[in-house]
């Protein structure tokens, strides 16, 4: 089953609201087996809509709707509607009295633009919405089925899971599924070329995509077919052929993140970390600290930006500073065994870099970032060279340092 997914609203073409509907749509569509060919956005124009859901109708068995439906005149998506499908607005009983029912739980009275919204085209179904006052409606014309739905997020999700969806499961004979990995230490290109022999021994229906974001590739799978057992025997049998390929730089699956594998591990081994940061001003720490029940094992961090902190605070020797500058291998380790040793923890991260756009010089152009990780076995330092973007300096940063310490707590667990 081919589903196409259409938002009307100005506020969506002039970027006052961003679009968050359709990738929460397309994502629990393709859950239920149901794959997206295109998602389109709209103006509140009535000829705009007539010409869109035309078109769609050409290419999806599945045309989802959101937005237009508020009680104000601007909203002209329920009109138009049943000017599409040749209806009258008739009054819908049911869908008056969770309007009634909405306003009564507020104290409020219904006003009479509020008892519009229960005029419906005669020809859908009704969906009841009870988080709001536009109801859901579901029309079907020549074998294609139309669903419209408010734009509010919270109300489009409740009738999304509570109903629709589950409607549309009991028609589709389809399934679609998806196994996504995460690296980490290797860029795309490298890793493509890395991995190609295995991607071109994939059967013709398991697809692979491949999804970058600084610091991490993502590998997903998708897999079609109608059997889910089979799909999900052949997509282990795709990951179980990757592992010997790639698994060094595979740290998680799915929505796994860095920093949860990395508290994961630290919580299982019953050790403590801290960090002190310069180039990545803490964002490391906030990282961390996003992670519920993190205190477990993060006990701080010292955002050591002057030199004279990381000298007062860290304890880094200001002849270290004054031979070496603060972007090196020399400074990043006193920092990070300076601040194992203040926090008395088992292991400490420090990072120190040029994040730009400016300060970089020819020994140490912008996006020179050194990081060191303190363990009980040792300081391991390590250079890297990002890039020229300040924001993605800092995030690749963080990454890479996470990514370090996972794997020296992996390799001194094996000793």
């Amino acid at each position: 089953m081919t589903a196409e997914i259409i938002t009307i609203g100005d506020e969506l073409l002039i970027g006052q609201v961003v679009d968050t509907n359709s990738a929460w749509m397309a994502e629990k569509l393709n859950e239920f087996g149901i794959l997206v060919r295109q998602i389109t956005s709209i103006s509140d124009d009535r000829e705009h809509i007539l010409n869109t859901l035309r078109e769609a109708s050409q290419r999806a068995e599945v045309i989802l709707i959101t937005g237009g439906l508020g009680p104000t005149k601007d909203d002209i998506t329920k009109t138009t509607l049943c000017e599409y499908f040749g209806s009258t607005m008739v009054f819908s009983e049911t869908a008056y009295e969770d309007v009634r029912h909405l306003f009564r739980s507020r104290g409020l009275p219904v006003t009479g633009l509020n008892r519009g919204q229960a005029m419906v085209p005669e020809c859908c179904t009704v969906i009841p919405n009870h988080n709001g006052t536009a109801p859901g409606m579901w029309f079907e014309k020549n074998s294609v089925i139309y669903v419209s739905m408010p734009g509010v997020p919270f109300e489009m999700k409740a009738l999304m899971t509570g109903e629709i969806l589950p409607r549309l499961e009991s028609k589709s004979e389809n399934a679609i599924m998806h196994r996504t990995l995460l690296t980490e230490g290797i860029g795309e290109s490298f890793l493509a070329d890395r991995i190609e022999s295995w991607e071109n021994q994939l059967p013709s229906h398991i697809k692979l995509a491949y999804l970058p974001q600084p610091g991490i590739v993502r590998l997903r799978l998708s897999a079609r077919g109608t059997d889910k057992k089979k799909l999900g025997d052949e997509l282990q049998k795709a990951v179980d052929g990757l592992l010997p390929l790639a698994g060094e730089f595979i740290f998680g699956e799915g929505d796994d993140t860095l920093e949860e594998v990395v508290g994961k591990l630290l919580r299982e081994k019953g050790c403590t970390l801290a960090t002190a940061e310069s180039c990545t001003g803490g964002y490391i720490a906030h990282l961390i600290t996003s992670i519920a029940g993190s205190s477990d094992y993060f006990k701080g961090s010292v955002v050591a930006y002057a030199n004279e902190i990381k000298e007062k605070l860290l304890g880094v020797k200001p002849r270290t500073l004054a031979q070496h500058g603060a972007v090196s291998s020399e400074t990043v380790k006193e920092m990070a065994e300076g601040a194992r040793e203040r926090f008395t923890v088992d292991y400490a991260i420090a990072t120190s870099g040029v994040a730009g756009p400016s300060g970089g010089t020819p020994e140490k152009p912008v996006g020179t970032t050194w990081i060191a990780v303190a363990s009980p076995l040792g300081t391991v330092t390590r250079k890297f060279i990002l890039g020229e973007h300040r924001g993605r300096n800092i995030q690749r940063a963080a990454i890479s340092a996470l990514s370090m310490l996972r794997k020296i707590m992996i390799e001194q667990s094996r000793k």
